[in-house]
């Protein structure tokens, strides 16, 4: 039985904000790779794949909740090579690091080369498409994701708060970073050099290297502050 009335507490309600700022932050590469999926779709079909997508998703992340010893599970291992343990985590983590690198690779050789894109015509194909890819990622990310809220909180009802709440604050600001990332072609460069960084975390995780996610986005939120730099440079320049 879920205990609700442990949320209204302190340690509840402390633990909940703490979890949902965590989500978000964990949710960053995802909204990236949101927006940079999204964009490739007319504009009238953003907000529903964008909405598409994420609600399943989240559907998704709130069955695996419930699911606890299932994820508890995929840190077990599955099988042995010579003396490395693969777990079910590592082959989720692996195949979503392989994509994710492949897609973004694509994705840049298709701006550098000026390449375009005839999934525009396809409509639904294209829309169905998009939801596709932004489920199979999220759903990636979702296991690390819910691997650390089981890792900090034990009360679920607190878990799916902060889960729903963190998507809600992905849904919102999605479509505000592709319209920003459309607008800014420098801007999406860097966000899809970002995505191929990502991606090989998730592969390097995958073979049981640790990599402190805090120097990733350390190091995007720099990259930023020095492409805003620019940003205001090139404006003042115009004006002068």
């Amino acid at each position: 039985m879920i205990d609700i009335s442990a949320i209204l507490t302190a340690d509840g309600l402390i633990s909940l904000l703490t979890l949902t700022l965590l989500e978000i932050i964990l949710g960053i590469d995802n909204i990236i790779f949101i927006a940079i999926v999204s964009s490739k779709l007319p504009k009238n079909q953003q907000d529903s794949a964008r909405g598409i997508g994420l609600t399943v998703a989240l559907l998704f992340r709130v069955v695996l909740l419930f699911g606890i010893s299932f994820i508890i599970g995929l840190k077990a291992t599955l099988f042995k090579i010579v003396d490395f343990e693969v777990t079910g985590r590592d082959i989720i983590l692996f195949v979503g690091g392989v994509f994710l690198v492949v897609k973004t690779i694509l994705e840049i050789a298709e701006k550098i080369y000026g390449k375009k894109s005839e999934e525009k015509s396809s409509g639904a194909l294209t829309l169905k498409s998009a939801i596709a890819q932004i489920i199979f990622l999220d759903v990636i990310f979702s296991f690390d994701s819910i691997l650390t809220a089981v890792g900090l909180v034990r009360n679920v009802m607190i878990m799916i708060l902060a889960v729903v709440i963190a998507m809600i604050a992905m849904l919102i600001f999605s479509g505000k970073v592709t319209d920003f990332i459309e607008k800014h072609p420098t801007v999406k460069m860097l966000a899809l050099a970002f995505l191929i960084m990502i991606g090989f975390t998730l592969i390097a995780e995958s073979f049981h290297f640790h990599v402190e996610k805090a120097y990733i986005y350390f190091s995007l939120a720099f990259s930023v502050l020095v492409e805003g730099l620019n940003m205001a440079y090139r404006s003042h320049s115009k004006r002068r």
